[in-house]
């Protein structure tokens, strides 16, 4: 614990804040004892993070409309952007998993990491209060705000789709692989969009990545979200 705290330049009061955003659901569901997993945290971090991203981009681009600072913040907070975050600080190698899931690969896993940098922005504040938690995401994550400045994500669907969406709820679409087939040099991969229960859009592409992409561009040009209320 002492190496991610000198890692991410924050020493914690309460230590078992920062072992609870550590914690997968993982580790209690297999040893089938009760015991504190990291879900509420993400849940508090999430929030956190956007409204310190929020406050931030507000203040740095006073002439930029509501609609181009959401579409720079969806870029800041997307599952994507809060995985490559983690990974800078090296969330994976700490957190407290089931056997099952750290074997399968869960140290690696993007859902993982981006739930667990939510959590730990989340136990942050809950221990420190909201300056603690700015320093640690502005100090750590702040030049990502310049490089998307710089390059805001035009053409980029799986962006534009974020935040057509967000405009409806706050929740994100994620993205999964339905199937892979071909060999190792010529593989095709499909991925399915799926947002509150409701599945947007497929596509196919050479890489994971690619074919996320191409699900989101289905899903701009479908648009099968129209008419969609919170609470269905």
């Amino acid at each position: 614990m002492e190496s991610i705290e000198t890692r991410i330049g924050y020493q914690f009061k309460q230590a078992r804040l920062l072992e609870e955003a550590l914690t997968h659901p993982s580790l209690g569901y297999e040893t089938k004892r009760p015991r504190f997993d990291n879900q509420r945290l993400e849940y508090l971090g999430d929030a956190v993070i956007q409204l310190i991203f929020t406050t931030e981009l507000y203040r740095l681009f006073p002439k930029h409309s509501e609609g181009k600072l959401t579409k720079l913040r969806s870029q800041l907070v997307s599952k994507e952007a809060l995985c490559r975050f983690a990974e800078i600080i090296g969330i994976g190698q700490h957190l407290r998993l089931g056997k099952g899931e750290d074997s399968s690969g869960g140290r690696e896993r993007p859902g993982n990491l981006a739930d667990a940098m939510e959590a730990l922005s989340g136990a942050i504040y809950l221990d420190g209060g909201l300056d603690s938690a700015r320093a640690f995401i502005l100090d750590n994550f702040g030049d990502a705000i310049e490089v998307i400045a710089r390059e805001p994500g035009e053409n980029n669907p799986k962006g534009e789709l974020q935040e057509h969406l967000q405009a409806l709820a706050p929740s994100s679409p994620f993205y999964r692989i339905v199937s892979q087939d071909g060999p190792d040099h010529e593989k095709v991969f499909v991925s399915e969009v799926i947002w509150e229960g409701l599945k947007l859009g497929r596509g196919e592409g050479s890489s994971k990545k690619e074919a996320e992409v191409s699900a989101a561009a289905v899903a701009l040009k479908e648009k099968r979200w129209a008419g969609f209320e919170i609470g269905e």
